[in-house]
This record gives C-alpha cells, structure tokens and sequence, in this order.
C-alpha cells in the first residue's frame, strides 16, 4: 500500500538550522550595508530568503524522479543559458561577463548549473547501476561536467568554476571509483593544473595573482594582498567577543573589501568576535550533518547521489570562502551559502535543498 507524502516527513531540524543561518546573514547584510549605497541590500536579501523558503517547500514535494527525468532538458539549457552570455543578452559587472539581462530581469546561470550538474552527475552514475566504473564511464563523467566548466571559466568566473568539481569528485566516489583510478586521475590532475599554470593561456595575469597572494600578503599590501591583509585585521580585531553590529571598524571604515558578499565572514567575525564565528562554523556543521543523514536513509542510489552531491559543493565553498578569510585559501570570490548577499546564490541553495528535502520526505514510499 503507497504512503503518501505528508509534510509531517518534512526535516523541521534542517529547516530551523536553515532559518538561524538566515537570520544571522540578514543581520550582517544590514551591517555592512546600512551607512552605505548599498543600504537597500538588506530588505532585497529578506525577500531572496523568503523566495527561496517558498521554493524549497515547491520543490520539496516535486518527485526527485521526475526531476531526474527531465535534468537532460535542464543540461541543454544550462548550457544555451551560460553559451548567450556571450551574446548581447550579456551583462558584464564586477570585472566579468557573468549574467543575462533582459529588461528588469537579471539572473546568473552559472549559480543554477550546479543543481542542473547534480541533478544529471546522480542521473548518470544511477544509471550504471552500482557495477565497477571503466574507464569510458569516468571519461563520460568529465566530459559531463567539463562542458560547463570551461564556459564558466571563460566569463571569467574561477569561483564558480571550482564549485562544479565537488558535483564529479562526488559522483565518482559514490560511484564506485577503484583506488588505482583514483590515484591515476590524481597524478594526471597534477600535472595538467601545472600544465595550465606554465602556459598562461587560460589563467589571466589578475587570476594567478589571487591564487599566490595569500600565502603573503605583506609583499604587496596595498595591491594584490590587500583583500587578504583587511580580512585578517578584522578577523584579529574581532576578540573573543567581537565589537558589536555596526560597530566594526575594518568594516564601517570600508577598509574591507565588499563586506557583503566574500568577506561577510570576515565582517561577521570582528563584529561577533570568535564565539560568534564558532557559532555560525557550528551551525554549518550541523546543517551538513543533517543533510548526510538524509543521504543515508535515501530511498535509492540516486536519492544519495542527489544530496551527496548537495553536500560536496556547500562544503567545498564554506571551506574556501572561511579558509580565504583567514588567509588560508586564495581570493576566489566564492560566496558563503547562506549568508553572503546574492538572489542567484540565495535562490540556488534553497532550490537543492528542496530536492534534498524531497528526497527525505520519499524514503519510506513505495
């Protein structure tokens, strides 16, 4: 006998985890924002947030299966979508070629990709059926996810760019990748990103120049290390406590670099201090923990591809953004889920995690 959805299946936990770290993002958007240009971004992320709390509940109660069916459909338009950047319909901001415009509309396709790229990685590797991958099958995988890859990273957008790979890493693991295919890609990856790096034809001049500033921004503080020199100051001069909201002084002294967006962590942490960034690092934690318990009670391999895949990419971008405010990683303009300002970004993570959702409130249905 069929069991039929009910919301009562809804994960509530998630939900509220979802919400504190909304509610902790909306504060500091406000922040950083209030004395500035930009004061309207905070009752613009309120609606983005409350958007994508609609659309999660939507597409919570989607079948995953249908979503799955029809995430060749999707694929193909991603890709017209990121190929008509090139196009007229084109809008360049922020030192690249990244949305389409079209009258008051304005969105970025390369944000909704990402879900399009796990939708048909979790499609893909499902459908081989759990038997040992070959090497054609891995070939396949790439050349999937590489289509996408190479036309992001030609806008330019390295940021987003490295958020595709965690979707492959991803579905080759759970895919059943052997250790000898594993450590054989590793070495080919080695020596093709020092390839790249040599020949100076994909990297930019300003892209190489993120990627080796943080390792020591004093050697050139007011030019490519400033970013990383400002974060560090008001991570530092944050305490244990932190100075209090709208009371930073990297932050309301525009000494840190859009606050609003990559270095909200960094703003968030001179105002809130360490225990308020240990708090927001621990609600992280629990909301990625929370989502692979989700992924283990699955219905099907699909059901976990899907949120595996979810799992893969918000880890990879809340480890880069932290780990580039406190100067371990390089400037890549990664947003923070859920906190950073952006309808793209903001209406991306709610619609994943209302397929994860979806794929919880199906574990028990025939």
């Amino acid at each position: 006998m069929r069991r039929f959805l009910s919301f009562r299946d809804f994960d509530w936990w998630l939900l509220l985890l979802l919400l504190a770290m909304c509610g902790i993002s909306l504060v500091e958007v406000h922040s950083t924002t209030v004395h500035t240009r930009f004061a309207s971004f905070g009752p613009k992320q309120m609606f983005w947030v409350a958007a994508g709390v609609v659309i999660m509940f939507i597409f919570s109660k989607v079948d995953y299966h249908r979503i799955l069916d029809w995430a060749p459909w999707g694929y193909w338009f991603g890709i017209l979508a990121l190929a008509a950047i090139f196009t007229p319909l084109g809008h360049d901001a922020l030192g690249g070629r990244r949305w389409i415009k079209a009258g008051p509309i304005e969105f970025q396709p390369s944000e909704f990709v990402k879900l399009v790229l796990m939708m048909m990685v979790a499609r893909y590797f499902a459908n081989l059926g759990g038997r040992d991958l070959t090497w054609r099958d891995i070939f396949k995988a790439f050349a999937l996810v590489g289509v996408p890859m190479l036309l992001v990273l030609k806008q330019p957008d390295m940021g987003t760019t490295l958020t595709y790979f965690p979707v492959l890493i991803a579905g080759l693991f759970l895919g059943g990748i052997s250790l000898r295919q594993a450590t054989i890609l590793i070495v080919c990856g080695t020596a093709l990103v020092a390839g790249v790096w040599s020949s100076g034809k994909l990297l930019k001049p300003y892209q190489k120049a993120r990627l080796t500033s943080f390792i020591n921004p004093d050697n050139d503080p007011r030019g490519k290390g400033y970013q990383v020199k400002q974060s560090l100051i008001a991570v530092g001069d944050g305490g244990i406590w932190g100075k209090g909201t709208e009371k930073g002084t990297q932050t309301q002294g525009y000494f840190l670099p859009i606050p609003y967006t990559d270095f909200i962590f960094a703003a968030y942490s001179e105002e809130h201090g360490f225990v308020g960034a240990l708090f927001v690092l621990l609600l992280y934690f629990f909301i990625l923990m929370r989502l692979i318990q989700n992924a283990q009670t699955a219905a099907d391999l699909s059901g976990s591809l899907i949120i595996m895949g979810i799992v893969a990419v918000l880890t990879f971008q809340i480890a880069v953004n932290v780990g580039m405010v406190i100067g371990f990683m390089p400037v890549t303009g990664i947003p923070l889920p859920l906190m950073s300002y952006g309808g793209s970004s903001v209406l991306f993570t709610f619609l994943a995690l209302g397929v994860a959702m979806n794929v919880r409130m199906r574990r028990f249905v025939n």
